[in-house]
């Protein structure tokens, strides 16, 4: 008899392998690793915030009679027996409602929130992230009116690309239709997002993804490939996914298996990732070996590059058979260098905003003391205070400018990957551009387009190609530097913030305080040792392409 399988809402947005994997019966006693802390402190965040919506539309629509609040702590079985009971009264809200399995659909879920209209019920989301940015169309209503029939675009606000949402919406609205308590006139879903001021409601029927496709369209396209992957693992039948490195696999508890698969074969996707390496091995090339041997001055194989080019993958290939993390894409490297310098370093906590803006002053004397410097807010985020750390920040950072100008020399400023930076350059200005010392967008811009903010992230990736990726944590060692901290790294900061602020209700912990400033240093000294040893060194100690 063939194994039952039943999809969450999550497998339609997972890796594909990973889906085989989870169902494959010869892969239940294969160790994971233990759940990432950084991982489980997201859950547990998004557990309180969902908590603390709940409280709030508690008390604003209807009053507590209207709710039905399913704790999330009871049995599967319970939840689900308190859900029917809800639909069966006919509920105004329900509040963390279990779906009973659709073994014929092969569905299994749950949701945040479902509102009962006219017709029926709409799902509705509560999660952790943004969901709008500034702009115009999205679809609102204010946070508390939970009545889809009130919604209108805002003026304000557009809607930012969070696919997964979508998914699982049209997700729990497949499995409502299957019990016969979905609102069949409003093909709708609405999420609540970090802000906790509107609720984005999604037409899940709009052809707003690529080629014109609705949300319901690709989930039924991506819900029948994962489901046929299923089955086949759990009927033993000739895998329909084999692994191949993608983005998701840096946190994925899988990547170990696949790892030790892909490298025991070679596989082409250890240097050429997602569509190219499936194009690759459909055009006969499947492993690194096969890719190092073409002639990168000769005839790509015809495939659709969507990553590097082809010359760049041969030598990618080639770089990874000989151990290289780093080989010269130019004849010369360069990067631009000024008479005072300033490597600029951001600290982030998720979406809820910039904590710390380090600095590291170098170069010719213009009359103030070089060396690093922190602009902090330890109040815990999201806070008014980081209005006034960001001013403080941009006030020096333009004396030091001014003062360069004054003094008839050159400056720059240097960063690694200013997509980080600039988010909260500009998402600084536009959430405090009342405070006193806030800068006008188009100062900002200004400087962002000057020559005078140098991305050395892109430095490396016009200059260089990177068998092992191009993070700083990986660059920066080639360049001879390395931090103090063993841990150090974006995940662990986040742990390191929590405590440093007394996230949780604890005491604030100073030590934790002096790790990030210490953590915070570091990288800006790692750019600062990059940039000077692409200027000196990196000529002579790193091969030219075409020479390996």
């Amino acid at each position: 008899m063939k194994g039952e399988v039943v999809l969450d809402a999550g497998a339609v947005s997972r890796c594909r392998r990973r889906v085989h994997l989870e169902h494959d019966p010869s892969m239940r006693e294969v160790p994971l690793p233990p759940p990432d802390p950084t991982a489980q402190q997201r859950i547990a965040d998004a557990t309180a915030h969902r908590e603390d919506i709940v409280q709030r539309l508690m008390a604003a629509s209807g009053g507590p009679e209207q709710w039905v609040k399913i704790d999330r702590d009871l049995s599967a079985g319970e939840r689900v027996e308190r859900t029917e009971q809800a639909f069966a009264a006919g509920a105004r809200y329900i509040w963390g409602a279990l779906l009973p399995v659709d073994p014929a659909g092969h569905r299994r879920g749950g949701i945040d929130l479902l509102v009962r209209t006219e017709r029926g019920y709409t799902p509705v989301l509560v999660v952790r992230h943004r969901i709008t940015d500034r702009g115009t169309g999205a679809i609102v209503t204010e946070m508390t009116d939970l009545d889809p029939a009130h919604r209108a675009s805002d003026g304000s606000r557009k809607v930012r690309s969070q696919p997964r949402d979508q998914l699982r919406l049209v997700h729990i609205r497949r499995m409502l239709q299957t019990l016969g308590q979905a609102d069949e006139s409003l093909v709708l879903g609405g999420v609540i997002g970090l802000d906790a001021d509107v609720v984005v409601w999604h037409d899940l029927t709009a052809g707003t993804w690529p080629n014109g496709r609705s949300a319901i369209t690709e989930y039924q396209a991506r819900f029948a490939d994962r489901l046929a992957i299923a089955n086949a693992a759990a009927n033993g039948e000739q895998p329909l996914a084999e692994p191949s490195r993608v983005l998701e696999c840096r946190r994925c508890p899988w990547w170990p298996t696949c790892e030790a698969l892909l490298t025991e074969t070679r596989d082409v996707s250890l240097v050429v990732r997602g569509e190219d390496a499936m194009e690759l091995r459909r055009a006969g090339v499947s492993t690194v070996d096969n890719l190092a041997a073409l002639d990168p001055a000769g005839e790509a194989p015809v495939i659709n590059w969507t990553g590097v080019t082809f010359p760049d993958a041969v030598v990618l290939a080639r770089a990874w058979l000989a151990g290289l993390t780093l080989v010269r894409r130019v004849d010369r490297v360069d990067v631009p260098r000024g008479d005072v310098e300033v490597d600029v370093d951001m600290e982030s906590f998720g979406d809820a905003g910039a904590y710390l803006w380090g600095c590291l002053l170098t170069g010719a004397d213009i009359g103030l003391e070089p060396g690093y410097r922190a602009f902090a807010t330890w109040d815990p985020l999201p806070t008014g205070d980081e209005a006034r750390s960001f001013a403080e920040f941009w006030a020096w950072l333009t004396d030091v400018r001014e003062r360069t100008e004054a003094a008839g020399l050159t400056f720059r400023a240097y960063c690694y990957n200013a997509l980080a930076e600039n988010r909260w350059l500009f998402g600084s200005v536009e959430r405090f551009g009342d405070h006193p010392g806030i800068p006008a967008k188009k100062e900002v811009q200004s400087f962002v387009d000057s020559e005078e903010w140098v991305d050395l992230f892109r430095s490396v990736t016009d200059q260089f190609l990177c068998s092992q990726g191009k993070g700083l944590k990986v660059i920066a060692p080639a360049a001879g530097f390395s931090w103090r901290d063993p841990e150090a790294g974006g995940e662990a900061s986040m742990r390191w913030y929590r405590d440093a602020v007394g996230m949780d209700g604890e005491v604030p912990d100073d030590g934790q305080r002096e790790r990030l400033l210490r953590y915070n240093e570091d990288d800006v000294l790692a750019t600062r040792a990059l940039r000077e040893w692409i200027s000196e060194r990196a000529q002579a100690e790193i091969p030219f392409m075409f020479d390996i």
